[in-house]
């Protein structure tokens, strides 16, 4: 779905690199062609900034999406997940991070969190990159307990991860 969105834009690289910011932060665009989060307005020159390109590419681009049916079905109902990453050092809370070898295969997160649970290791969120998004996707699983060093053992064993960090 990412590619055909993509190409949609396939003319403009500044318009890919505000559709990728819109959907990497899950901002939404109003009927009046305003990017939001929730109800509030996030200013086009802030987006602008962000990727360095021109505000009036944001505003041609929220424009696009307002006129195509499906791309603004999908940017009228996106939405933001929160993260406990950023909080987990003030919460005492680990996050694993992994790295896996192929994103795309099959059985990744259910291996690693059948394996936490083997262990009895509560999650409190798991959030997993999309292989479309990104270039390298990452696994992050956020628990409220340490990993003992068996555990981290197991998982970087597992045939499909390529490197794990902890924080």
């Amino acid at each position: 779905m990412f590619d055909e969105i993509m190409e949609k834009f396939e003319g403009s690289p500044s318009q890919q690199a505000v559709i990728r910011l819109l959907l990497e932060r899950g901002f939404s665009v109003n009927d009046d062609g305003r990017v939001v989060s929730g109800g509030i307005e996030i200013p086009n020159t802030g987006i602008a900034r962000e990727i360095g390109v021109d505000r009036r590419v944001v505003d041609s681009t929220t424009d696009v999406i307002l006129k195509d049916p499906e791309l603004r079905r999908i940017f009228q109902n996106i939405s933001q997940v929160p993260s406990l990453m950023d909080l987990a050092p003030v919460l005492d809370l680990t996050v694993l991070t992994v790295t896996p070898d192929d994103a795309d295969q099959k059985g990744i997160v259910a291996g690693i969190t059948g394996l936490l649970a083997e262990h009895d290791i509560s999650i409190r969120q798991t959030i997993s990159e999309d292989p479309e998004f990104t270039d390298e996707p990452q696994l992050y699983l956020i628990t409220d307990q340490e990993l003992p060093g068996n555990v981290i053992t197991e998982i970087r064993d597992l045939e499909f991860v390529r490197k794990i960090e902890l924080q």
